[in-house]
């Protein structure tokens, strides 16, 4: 049957789809254009099934904040390219998730894909942008801090997220203290929350690397205990020289604000995925010597 290229036009600002697509689904399905939606959808979900063994270690974090609850998001959602990660359907779908987070309190990442937004899960959304964008598309995960005390929020352009929950002290101080762990990415709050098995796992290599210099066992031993002790101040919150001021560190700052860290969350896009790397020259002398 002939499809006219309005209902072609209707398809595709319903779902998102590109004009080829709809037009085959409409084909398959003999111009209904419900049918052809559902088509769609279940086209997409072929399609994420083939490319989910793929990649996504780009994409975007994104924090959402509501004061009255004291509820604040942050959520991570990735993509195969940084391409992709700078669409502006990519992004959207990236603020609806956040959005739901914040107002619908999932348990988690698998909750947060059954959630319903505007009639279709967001599991649902996420098939048909990968249909949209032809690449694997995941919600990979999210963090929430509910604290009625000061929250510092702060976002380095689409790739780092930091939520900081303050007691005392100010909102420029909690958003100071958001971007000081944004740059400087501590691993704990104070050195009394450094494992044991870390502390004493560093102690091992610094003995190791100090094994070898002619001095005195008990120059030694301080040796260790000050090396010990820089490692412990560049890992934590508080004993990190402050951006802001780099005669001062973070503890002298909280101590001067009355102030108190209570936990952060710091997402990095892609951090802990391993990444594939391959080399372009070596696949095209591969490739040539196949064909010999």
């Amino acid at each position: 049957m002939e499809i006219k290229p309005a209902l072609v036009k209707e398809l595709r600002e319903r779902t998102g789809a590109g004009m080829m697509e709809c037009k085959k689904a409409l084909v398959e399905t003999n111009g209904d254009i419900d049918a052809a939606a559902d088509w769609l959808r279940k086209a997409g979900a072929a399609k994420a099934d083939k490319k989910a063994s793929r990649v996504a270690a780009e994409g975007r974090v994104a924090i959402r904040s509501d004061a009255k609850t004291g509820r604040h998001v942050v959520l991570e959602v990735n993509s195969e390219t940084d391409f992709v990660a700078k669409d502006d359907n990519f992004r959207a779908f990236v603020e609806r998730v956040a959005d739901v987070v914040l107002t619908q309190g999932p348990a988690n990442v698998e909750a947060l894909l059954r959630t319903s937004v505007d009639g279709r899960t967001v599991e649902e959304q996420r098939l048909e942008l990968v249909t949209k964008v032809g690449e694997n598309i995941s919600v990979r995960r999210f963090d929430v801090v509910e604290s009625l005390g000061t929250v510092g929020a702060y976002v380095h352009g689409t790739r780092i997220g930091v939520l900081v929950d303050v007691d005392g002290g100010t909102a420029e101080l909690a958003r100071d203290l958001a971007m000081q762990i944004a740059s400087l990415a501590p691993r704990y709050v104070t050195n009394d929350d450094v494992p044991k098995d870390v502390l004493e796992k560093e102690r091992e290599i610094i003995v190791a690397q100090t094994a070898e210099e002619k001095k005195p066992p008990e120059i030694l031993a301080k040796m260790v205990d000050g090396r010990l002790r820089k490692f412990t101040d560049e890992i934590t919150l508080t004993g990190q020289v402050f951006v802001k001021d780099d005669k001062k560190r973070v503890r002298d700052v909280l101590a001067q604000h009355k102030a108190k860290v209570k936990g952060f969350r710091r997402y990095e896009v892609g951090e802990g995925i391993e990444k594939k790397s391959s080399d372009f020259v070596k696949e095209v002398m591969a490739q040539a010597s196949q064909s010999r």
